[in-house]
């Protein structure tokens, strides 16, 4: 089943949410992505590793705990 999901990508010390759509496995919750989406996935990853994030939406601040 095709539904939009959220997928967390980390690059460097920064990390996005994007919201995409996925084939969803209703019985294990497997998602399947297109290709065309990996590949907008590495474009993020890379430009979070550049910390080139102007383009980017800020949603707050995340924190780690120790």
């Amino acid at each position: 089943m095709e539904k939009e999901v959220e997928k967390l990508l980390k690059g460097g010390a920064h990390a996005a949410m994007m919201k995409v759509r996925a084939e969803v496995c209703l019985r294990c919750g497997e998602r399947l992505y297109s290709a065309e989406t990996v590949k907008r996935f590495e474009q993020v990853r890379q430009k979070l590793e550049r910390q080139d994030v102007t383009e980017f939406q800020p949603l707050g601040q995340t924190y780690q705990v120790v």
